[in-house]
């Protein structure tokens, strides 16, 4: 999704503003209840930073759930809602979108009870997965070809507050430690004619409550909520304490962040609370707006140096469950930013690319360029591997004359290789020729950001695995004569 804009020079007007208020006086003196100017400050960076992934998250379920009238609304909670077509330059509420596999999709709200999530029998040679994502953007769990084979199954996703065990007929359990949740399916399209049979295994994943998979009465409903509208990116500016007091009622504390939650509540941070900037002091809103943009600029940086550089590629992982964060919530943030809901490196590897091998940034409006793979030399993977174009300045894809936004494993019978049997692609914003356009992938006419997907891949030589440490690496770009 369009995680951000930067809000660096809207903080600006708000600092000149708040310290010219300042000027000519004391700071207000911290009280034993409030913290003073610069623990504010510091208190109100930790904040952001922890809290950019879950207002990352709920921008997402606003508008894939919440607001009917939003052209990204997908359907209701606890319902799945498939699409039996690939990402294109308009779907704009996730950054670097995956336009490899159809999606399906099933924003839970587990207050009242479990959902059990059943899928079909799945053909062997077709890829598919299901990833179960929190509101903290922790990926607790998997289903699918990785995970729990193609066979057909049922799984229970429980809720923080649930105690039951696993029932009959339920294969596994799996925990959501936030009241709310994206399970995201994915399934493998082999070409457009395939289509149809995509359809019919999105048709066999199913999800219901817990009591209707049981034949039994359905406990009371959940309380409806008054749902903060996610309008603008005020949500990722100011306005994000009063998103974090909203959504930090559905993510009860654990005993390993309650020093941090009390460190955010004593702001006024929380479940509960009522943050509103606008009745800070103007010495106190100053140090709020340097905080957020302090923050905004870490998680920046970090994002642009998750992974090691090879070859002009950011070869890394981002993504995983509460245990592989161990409390590094910028890193968190991070992948959040640079791509939230990507999957865990054993599911899916990323390498990202904005400049070529020799490290000059990518740029379509000024170089074509081309990406070869060696024979025998292709990205190792159980599944199959794709390079998809994005917009260097949205991270979304782009309107391009063929309607190509990527090229995958699945296309390489209609694709011409060279005559020493490698494999090269055409990076550019114009038809390289007939005769090359099978091997075309479009580029926007200034920056390019450019992410390989590797699906399921190998763990045993050669492989990518470990992150940043495998014993393949993907060829660079280079500009092209």
């Amino acid at each position: 999704m369009k995680v951000t804009r930067n809000p660096v020079a809207w903080v600006s007007v708000l600092l000149s503003a708040a310290l010219l208020a300042a000027c000519g006086r004391d700071a207000s003196a911290p009280t034993a209840s409030a913290p003073g100017v610069v623990e504010t400050g510091k208190i109100a960076e930790e904040a952001y930073i922890y809290g950019f992934p879950m207002i990352a998250a709920y921008k997402a379920m606003w508008e894939f759930n919440v607001d009917k009238s939003n052209s990204q609304y997908k359907g209701p909670f606890n319902q799945i809602v498939s699409e039996a077509r690939t990402f294109t330059p308009a779907d704009t509420a996730i950054v670097t979108p995956n336009a490899d596999t159809p999606y399906s999709m099933l924003q839970l709200d587990l207050r009242a009870e479990p959902i059990v999530v059943c899928v079909p029998d799945v053909e062997a040679g077709r890829y598919y997965s299901v990833q179960l994502t929190d509101m903290y953007s922790f990926n607790y769990g998997y289903i699918g070809s990785r995970a729990t084979g193609n066979g057909a199954g049922c799984y229970l996703i429980a809720g923080p507050g649930w105690q039951g065990e696993t029932p009959a007929g339920v294969a596994k359990t799996f925990r959501s430690e936030t009241q709310f949740g994206l399970v995201i399916f994915r399934t493998q399209l082999f070409n457009p004619a395939d289509l149809d049979n995509v359809k019919k295994i999105q048709a066999g994943y199913t999800a219901q409550p817990l009591s209707a998979f049981l034949g039994q009465p359905a406990p009371p409903a959940a309380p409806a909520i008054d749902f903060p509208a996610f309008v603008g990116e005020d949500p990722f500016k100011t306005e994000f304490p009063a998103y974090l007091d909203f959504l930090l009622q559905f993510a009860p504390e654990i005993p390993e962040e309650a020093a941090l939650r009390a460190r955010f509540a004593s702001i006024g941070i929380g479940p509960g609370k009522t943050f509103d900037f606008k009745d800070l002091s103007p010495e106190h809103k100053a140090a709020f707006g340097l905080a957020i943009k302090e923050a905004f600029d870490k998680i920046s940086k970090t994002s642009g140096e998750i992974g090691k550089n090879i070859n002009g590629w950011s070869v890394g992982s981002g993504f995983g469950d509460r245990a592989f964060y161990n409390g590094n919530w910028l890193l968190r943030a991070a992948a959040a930013k640079a791509g939230i809901y990507g999957n865990d490196a054993v599911e899916a590897m990323y390498p990202l690319a904005r400049t070529d091998a020799k490290g000059e940034p990518l740029d379509g409006s000024k170089h074509n360029y081309t990406l070869t793979f060696a024979k025998g030399e292709q990205p190792p993977v159980n599944a199959f591997w794709s390079v998809t174009m994005y917009d260097g300045k949205t991270q979304l894809l782009i309107a391009n004359p063929i309607d190509r936004y990527l090229i995958n494993s699945p296309m390489l019978p209609n694709m011409k290789t060279n005559a020493d049997g490698s494999l090269t692609l055409y990076i550019q914003k114009d038809s390289p020729g007939k005769s090359k356009e099978s091997n075309w992938l479009p580029a926007p006419d200034g920056p390019i950001y450019m992410v390989m997907r590797l699906y399921w891949p190998k763990d045993t030589p050669p492989s990518i695995l470990p992150p940043g440490e495998g014993t393949w690496s993907p060829p660079g770009v280079v500009p092209a004569n």
